[in-house]
């Protein structure tokens, strides 16, 4: 039986469902937590586990981070630039079953200095390519200050991240885990795209 959205929250003891664009623009986009079903695929995947350490970029309420540290023992860390949001995640985080293995950073994505601990990227489109390219930057620092497998994960991606990450020439293709069987509409765009960083 698939578990709904209400139906994890409760088991996780958090309050992540709604969507939300009251501070979007042409930049940032609004907050749209990822569905369960997505993220039950990418756990099961088994490209996340106990030794990872994954960093949530535009983690609104959390609900990857909880999910993710919950089902995969991994640790995680959110980033949000949202502070209304943001509150929203730290409220999570009292009552969050896998809140031990969580924390969350207020801080702009382009701005916040990637941790050497981290090795696993998550990105459900939370801002655009000019963004991402900054983000980016940030990431590769890290990685060339300690080289490490890193690898990225892109859910339901935009044309337009897909055509600039294939530029990118550190980042290697790696998998993709199709979704589209998720949801109606047979919608290509359903799908989690993983790239790597090598050591």
């Amino acid at each position: 039986m698939q578990m709904t959205e209400e139906k994890y929250d409760r088991l996780l003891h958090i309050r992540t469902t709604g969507r939300d664009d009251s501070h979007s623009d042409q930049y940032r986009f609004p907050y749209e937590p990822t569905p369960y079903s997505v993220l039950e695929r990418l756990a099961n995947a088994g490209y996340i586990r106990k030794g990872n350490t994954l960093l949530d970029y535009g983690c609104g309420k959390g609900r990857v981070d909880f999910f993710l540290a919950w089902q995969t023992r991994c640790r995680t860390i959110g980033v949000e630039y949202d502070s209304r949001i943001f509150e929203k995640a730290e409220e999570n985080q009292k009552s969050a079953v896998s809140a031990g293995r969580t924390e969350f950073q207020m801080a702009n994505a382009e701005t916040y200095p990637v941790p050497e601990s981290v090795d696993r990227i998550y990105f459900f489109n939370p801002f655009s390519v000019e963004i991402l390219q900054k983000v980016l930057v940030r990431i590769l620092k890290s990685w060339y200050e300690a080289p490490r497998e890193v690898r990225l994960f892109f859910y339901y991606p935009s044309d337009d991240y897909m055509s600039w990450l294939m530029t990118v020439e550190e980042l290697a293709f790696l998998d993709e885990i199709d979704c589209k069987d998720l949801f109606p509409g047979n919608d290509s765009r359903e799908r989690i795209v993983i790239f790597e960083l090598s050591g």
